[in-house]
Order: structure tokens, then sequence, then C-alpha cells
């Protein structure tokens, strides 16, 4: 069992971290003059020969937040066998157009975030993907009350896998149920339980953000965090992790390893905000993006905001960093599984960030390109027509 004294001096260190980053941070303060209610100047700013004639950036600027992350690029040895059947399985179900279905490679993210996984523990990995990125695809096109629609058949597809889904019913329920039918078979009861809350919270969150964006809402910068950590379905992608462990509840909730979760969440959703704002503006749906709502609070630019949310991500690995060091021991094999789940989160933060630049959805094939020089031009605005994600012209990068 964990030492009580350990416990106390690993309380007080989680309870510090939490209360230094429990307020949002309203100004820049590593190395950087504060944002208040007028923009950065320009010549504190990476973009100064960015903008056009009137002064509004031209080119965005990607920060390098991750460039000593200790987590190295990892990807599973079985990745194109992987890919090969979890894709042939998702075309089965026709859910977007042949073009949207090949606009970006979504099992490399899988793949990378569980590089020494067996098959069966990736392949589930894959599967999920499919399914987060079906109910986000189709939610983004949908009203809210469709939204909830949604919402209440993947649930019901989870807690009923071995049940057929209705004829006609939208068609992520039974991609849904198949994907859980699977997993399940690799699965603890307490892994199970905890990956359905996780979904059940991720959720009803896009169900909320669904009538902020029908609203046309841009919530402030404290309220966002706060949706954010779950709107990005990172919890339920942690889950997926702890399948075969048996980490009880109260081990799960201990204080050090919720900041460890919550500061990794932080990291892949923020940065996600970043490298993903540009397709977002481009059609028309940035509302819910933490680099709208800091220029929205803060009256400042589009690189201003990126500053505002580098700092952020370099806070939130801080604290991860400083969690991780105070973490518990306990009893084997307990201390083991708790140790490669933490291991597995730290390995995904890496994933998300290079599959970001790698896996087209964001930089279509200049990801490794704009990875390097740090910069993409502003796309042109161009509304979506279908449902599913959408080619990029490289060249207006």
């Amino acid at each position: 069992m964990e030492s009580p004294t350990f416990l106390s001096l690993g309380l007080l260190i989680v309870l510090l971290i939490h209360f230094a980053s429990s307020s949002v941070p309203g100004l820049i303060t590593r190395g950087r003059k504060r944002i208040t209610s007028e923009p950065i100047l320009r010549e504190e700013t990476p973009h100064k020969k960015s903008v056009n004639k009137h002064g509004t950036p031209t080119r965005i600027f990607i920060p390098n937040v991750f460039a000593r992350w200790p987590w190295p690029r990892r990807i599973h040895p079985n990745y194109a066998v992987v890919k090969e059947e979890a894709d042939a399985w998702m075309t089965s179900f026709e859910a977007f157009s042949p073009k949207a279905q090949d606009a970006y490679n979504r099992y490399l993210l899988a793949c990378l975030a569980f590089p020494t996984a067996s098959k069966e523990h990736v392949r589930a990995a894959c599967d999920l993907t499919h399914v987060l990125y079906m109910f986000d695809e189709y939610s983004d096109r949908s009203t809210p009350s469709e939204v909830r629609k949604q919402k209440d058949v993947v649930m019901d597809a989870l807690r009923n896998p071995h049940t057929p889904r209705p004829k006609g019913e939208w068609i992520g329920g039974e991609a849904t149920r198949q994907f859980w039918e699977l997993t399940i078979q690799n699965a603890t009861p307490v892994s199970q339980k905890r990956f359905v809350q996780s979904m059940d919270e991720y959720l009803e969150e896009v169900v909320k953000e669904s009538i902020n964006k029908d609203d046309h809402r841009i919530l402030d910068i404290k309220s966002y965090i706060n949706a954010r950590r779950r709107t990005g379905a990172v919890k339920p992608s942690f889950s997926i992790i702890e399948l075969g462990f048996e980490i009880p509840d109260e081990v799960m909730s201990h204080p050090v390893i919720q900041e460890i979760v919550l500061a990794a969440i932080d990291m892949i959703s923020f940065s996600n905000d970043i490298v993903s704002y540009n397709l977002e503006q481009r059609r028309g749906d940035e509302l819910h993006n933490i680099v709208t709502c800091v220029m929205n609070e803060y009256h400042t630019d589009v690189n201003g905001a990126v500053l505002w949310t580098e700092d952020f991500l370099l806070g939130a690995g801080e604290r991860f960093r400083t969690a991780l060091a105070a973490l518990p021991q306990w009893e084997e094999p307990l201390n083991s599984q708790v140790k490669a789940y933490c291991d597995g989160v730290g390995q995904w933060v890496r994933a998300n960030d290079d599959w970001s630049f790698e896996g087209e959805r964001y930089f279509g094939n200049k990801g490794l390109e704009i990875k390097e020089n740090r910069w993409m031009s502003l796309l042109p605005k161009k509304r979506a027509t279908e449902i599913g994600p959408v080619h990029i012209d490289s060249s207006l990068l």
C-alpha cells in the first residue's frame, strides 16, 4: 500500500498544482508581455511579416510546445495490417462518400498512441477512433435535437452490445455496437464501466456544444476550457489504455492520477485547437476553439491567441511532470498497471502531436514541412457541402 507520509506530500503538491491551474491565466507570464484588453504589439509576436496591408494576419504560427516531451515517436509494428482491417470495417458502413472516407489517415493516431499493445488492443483503439470520428462529423452537421438522438443511440449501443440495432437507425449506432462487442472480450469489468461513463460525459458535452453553436455563442475562456476537457473525447481514448487492467476506482480517482490525466487532456485538446483552427475557420466552424475564445475575450488577433494558448500548454506540461514525479507507490501488480497507464497517457500526448502533422487532416501533404517551419497560410473561407472531412488543398497552405 502507499505510504501515508508520501500520500500527504503528494496530495499537497497536487493541490498546489491544481490551485495554480484552476484559475484561467489572463496574461502571458513566461518570457512575454501580458495580453490585456489590447492586441499584442506586432514587434512582440512572431508574425510581423505575415499580415496584409490592413494589419490582418495572413499566416498562422504553430508553436513547438512538445519539442522536449520525453516520450519519443513510436508506431505499432502491425500498423499496416491493422489499418487495412480497420479500414475495411469502417468502409462497410458507408457512412461517408469515398472521397471523404479517404480524406486523412485516422488509424495512424491509434497506432502511434499504442506502439507496444497487442494487435487486438490497437485494433480496439482504431475502431474507437472511427466511432468518435463518425459521431464528430455527423454532430457537426446536425441540429441540437439530432445530436441528442445520436448520443442516445451511441449510449444504448454501448449498454446493449449484443443486440443488433434497429433498421433505419443512424449508422453510428451499429458501428458503436460492433466496436464494443468486440472490445469487451479483452476488457476487465472495471475498465468497461469507466469507458462507458467517460463516453456518456463526452457525448453529453457535445450536445451542449451543439446548442452553443446553434446560438452562435462564443464561450468565455474559463467556460470553454471546462467544456473542451470533455468534448475532445480524450478521456474515452485514455480508457482504452486500461482495458486489461484491474485498477480500482479509488486508485484511478487519486488526485495525483487525476492531475496527470487532466494535464494530458489539456495538452492534447488545446494543441489540437491550434492545428485545427485554420480548417475550422475555413468552413465557418471555429466558434468552439480556444483560439477564437482568446481572440474574442482579449481582442487580440489569431497569432496573439496562439501565443496565449502556447503559454497555457507549457503550463500543462509542467503540471504533468510535477504530478508524475509525485505518483504514489502501490502493491504489485497494481503499481505496474498504474505506471503503465500513466506511461500510456504520456505516449498519447506525443502521438497526438505527431499525428497532427502526419495524418493529413489539417495540413494535407504539407504536414512535415509545416512541422519544420511552424507556419501556414490562412485558408480562404469555404463551406463544407457534405458530411465528413474534406481534402486539404496543400497549395493554399
